[in-house]
């Protein structure tokens, strides 16, 4: 559908994590990919809804052709526009996961549109130290920056750039940010990546940079002092002040604090602060939609976040944050409170990314399960395409 006809344009991220690594397979054991947690999960409270079984696809391994063109046939009828493929490069080269989206450029196929995120920064594995309370952080894969590593990565992606596919806006490729702020010297990257854009024949990059609307060691204690919170519009600036052209909001460490009395969120925060130590947090997925948007999202280059459902527990056990009685039908409801935000924004700008496509482990994902098998598609259909 041509992009000056769509009520709203909604680009979906899609994790790569489905198929094994050697480097999965050293840190995690032969064979790991995502479904290892996925179906080890386990109900923690009655009610639980864990394990997640996938439906349709199964446990499908994206090294399989046939699986990502399921994939895309799926989003395609419900509306969506494209998948954010999460892009893998820690510098100096080194890449992790890149196979699924290397096998899509080198194909053609799916003949679905796409754009890329760079999840700049490093892996780590977290353990539990016998008999303490003390968190083990070790990093397995370090993100590292320079000035020629910059280039490097741009040379690098130049041919998806290219791709007829690649998904625009104003002209330019999107590329989306992680951290936008752990960015080394963020002003030079974008001015190279732009001046190489230029130089290859492109119109420049569009660079959105993920930012949260609350900064939690400044604004808990806001919160728990009565002072109220932050204005969002201060941490939405701090990115375009990098020189970024959008902002892809999310709204949920907030979300999370107002749904929470401030006894619970005083107890959480004294536990992690002062002794590292988390525990499980349980929210209603209704009180968290009350609070998931803010006025700033309805700025024309700010483009707010799809949030169906989050349940961390398949990763994090007994120390996830789990939102609960997640259903299609309140996700109807969120979904037509996003559009309200985006309403009178231009056609290019309005923008809702999705969070996410299939990220199972997390909670996070509209593919069919066995519970509420094509509801969350249906729903997305029903909001952008009217049917």
């Amino acid at each position: 559908m041509d992009i000056q006809k769509r009520k709203v344009r909604v680009i979906a991220f899609y994790l790569p994590q489905f198929h094994p690594i050697p480097e999965n397979d050293k840190w995690w054991g032969k064979g790991f990919t995502e479904w290892t947690n996925v179906g080890k999960a386990r109900p923690l409270f009655k009610g639980h809804y864990q394990p997640r079984v996938p439906a349709d696809l199964g446990y499908y391994d994206l090294r399989m052709p046939e699986v990502r063109e399921a994939q895309a046939e799926m989003a395609r009828e419900a509306g969506i526009e494209g998948f954010c493929y999460w892009h893998y490069w820690f510098g100096n080269g080194k890449q992790l996961l890149e196979r699924p989206f290397n096998e899509v450029l080198a194909s053609g196929k799916p003949d679905f549109p796409f754009c890329l995120g760079w999840a700049n920064e490093s892996w780590s594995n977290k353990s539990w130290e016998q008999g303490t309370r003390q968190v083990k952080l070790s990093v397995l894969m370090k993100q590292e920056y320079s000035y020629q590593d910059y280039i490097d990565h741009f040379n690098y992606l130049l041919p998806a750039f290219k791709d007829k596919r690649y998904i625009r806006v104003e002209g330019k490729p999107l590329f989306v940010v992680f951290k936008p702020l752990s960015l080394f010297d963020p002003a030079e990257y974008i001015r190279i990546w732009n001046e190489l854009a230029v130089k290859n024949g492109l119109d420049g990059i569009y660079f959105v940079g993920i930012q949260q609307n609350i900064d939690l060691s400044v604004d808990a204690a806001k919160f728990l002092n009565n002072d109220g919170m932050t204005s969002p519009a201060i941490y939405y600036n701090r990115i375009f002040d990098l020189g970024f052209n959008a902002v892809n909001s999310r709204g949920y460490w907030r979300a999370e604090f107002l749904s929470r009395n401030k006894l619970e969120v005083l107890y959480h925060w004294l536990l992690n602060k002062f002794l590292n130590h988390q525990t499980l947090v349980r929210i209603k997925q209704e009180t968290v939609n009350k609070y998931l948007y803010v006025s700033e999202d309805c700025w024309e280059n700010v483009y707010p976040t799809l949030f169906p459902q989050w349940d961390r527990s398949a990763r994090s056990g007994k120390l996830a944050h789990i939102y609960t009685n997640s259903t299609p039908m309140l996700f109807r409801k969120q979904f037509n409170d996003a559009l309200s935000l985006i309403a009178n924004k231009e056609n290019e700008h309005k923008i809702l990314f999705l969070q996410s496509w299939n990220e199972w482990a997390e909670g996070n994902y509209v593919e069919p399960d066995l519970k509420f098998g094509h509801g969350y598609l249906d729903v997305l259909r029903e909001c952008i395409l009217g049917k």
